[in-house]
């Protein structure tokens, strides 16, 4: 058994065994951004042009986006060794019918993007996924493109996938955005690039900007400010882009609070995107005492990018709601992990989203953390955390929420001596970060 197996060890296919680790260190190349790589290879395929997309992250869900858009024409190729991918763009009006049901997997991106960008062909589609995503809200993307003009309809009163689209010819509308979602903002926006007229989002539009910036990049007509986007459909054409892809802060936000809340933990993670639509998760733990520093920072393709460098420190509590939500939504898991050992309490509000993840990650993240010794309240829309647990060994359940998967496993780097956590279900973590569990073996030292 290595030096690292003695702190890491799977059981079986289904089953993995952490111990605490004395020290962390290293570097580490976190996987290409979730976000852009979905939409790198989307809108490069109503694109006119070919595009070669660098350190595209190979995960089950973008792999959906990849195989929804060769379904309907387009030619892709991917390397997922190298984790680079050509995509031969078929013009904005050049999709075709897809044969079969397209399957979506576990990607609430897939689908919703899809939803919007299918409203507007001139062809019918079906597109499904797995139970997980099967059981997550629809209706949000449904109402606004039926007020577009779109013929959608789905299970449980339209609000359920499978979806069935029927393509027809839509009308740009006024829409105030009623939560702040980058995936319904986005999927209208696609929708807005077959509409006639403009079409103008208002309301909640602070969330991640990833669309935006890169259609912008394309030609799209589209005039972004601080209070509405403004799309100016319909547009004639999209040009393609070569897409180098940071390293995804959702991935980075494991490490970050790794080596933020383990006694003994130096860790530099490097070319990770600090999009500041994204960065919500290093404010907090700013704001928490973290020893956080940017090192190098660029822009790569119009994202701004930084190495990050973070070493041990004594965190305290804090409250996290209002406009912070957006920007970290994805990274609650981890920074719940953070808020357990913190000095003082943690509050988080406004983010009743994560009742409709892929799990509801406010029951699973109260339950699952509090196996391992911690209290938490859970609220409709967040939890009250309380500092200073005190961790014990456990076995608990991923749900098949890679996000969870993750964050169990940072807590069970931080066990006292003696202690055992056993996840179940661990390998759903490659949804979003394939190699977790070798980037966590690099980076242990016992």
């Amino acid at each position: 058994m290595s030096r690292n197996q003695a702190v890491l060890e799977a059981i079986d296919q289904h089953r993995i065994k952490l111990r605490g680790a004395a020290q962390l260190r290293g570097e580490l190349t976190v996987p290409g951004d979730k976000s852009i790589s979905h939409r790198s290879v989307i809108f490069n395929a109503i694109a006119s042009g070919e595009a070669f997309i660098t350190n595209f992250l190979p995960g089950e869900d973008c792999l959906s986006s990849i195989e929804c858009m060769r379904a309907m024409g387009v030619e892709i190729e991917l390397d997922d060794t190298a984790r680079t991918v050509r995509v031969k763009g078929k013009s904005i009006r050049g999709l075709t019918e897809s044969a079969e049901v397209l399957n979506a997997g576990n990607s609430g991106t897939t689908t919703r993007l899809l939803t919007g960008l299918l409203s507007g062909q001139n062809f019918y589609s079906v597109i499904t996924g797995d139970s997980s995503l099967r059981s997550r809200p629809m209706g949000r993307v449904i109402n606004p493109m039926r007020q577009m003009g779109a013929q959608i309809w789905g299970r449980k009163g339209d609000t359920l996938a499978p979806l069935s689209i029927k393509g027809t010819t839509l009308k740009g509308i006024n829409y105030s955005l009623p939560v702040a979602s980058a995936q319904l903002k986005s999927a209208i926006l696609l929708a807005a690039l077959y509409a006639e007229g403009e079409t103008h989002l208002s309301g909640l539009i602070d969330s991640r900007d990833h669309t935006e910036r890169m259609l912008k990049a394309m030609g799209a007509p589209l005039l972004v400010s601080a209070e509405e986007l403004v799309m100016k459909g319909p547009a004639t054409e999209l040009i393609a882009q070569n897409v180098s892809v940071p390293g995804d802060i959702s991935s980075a936000a494991f490490w970050l609070v790794a080596a933020s809340v383990h006694p003994d933990a130096d860790l530099t993670l490097k070319n990770v995107g600090v999009n500041p639509t994204r960065t919500g998760i290093i404010d907090v733990l700013g704001e928490m005492g973290a020893n956080i520093t940017l090192i190098n920072e660029r822009e790569v393709a119009g994202e701004p990018v930084a190495d990050i460098r973070v070493v041990s420190a004594e965190l305290r509590g804090t409250s996290v709601s209002g406009n912070l939500i957006p920007r970290l939504v994805d990274e609650i898991p981890a920074l719940a992990v953070a808020a357990i050992l913190a000095r003082s309490n943690t509050c988080i509000s406004d983010a009743a989203e994560l009742r409709v993840k892929e799990t509801d990650r406010i029951a699973t993240i109260c339950s699952e953390l509090g196996q391992l010794g911690a209290i938490l309240e859970a609220h409709p829309d967040g939890m009250t955390i309380q500092a200073g647990a005190k961790l014990r060994g456990a076995t608990v359940q991923s749900h098949g929420d890679h996000r969870m998967a993750m964050s169990l496993a940072i807590a069970g780097l931080l066990l006292p001596e003696g202690e055992e956590l056993e996840i179940a279900d661990y390998r759903c973590a490659d949804v979003s970060y394939p190699g977790f569990w070798s980037d966590l073996e690099k980076i242990i030292i016992i």
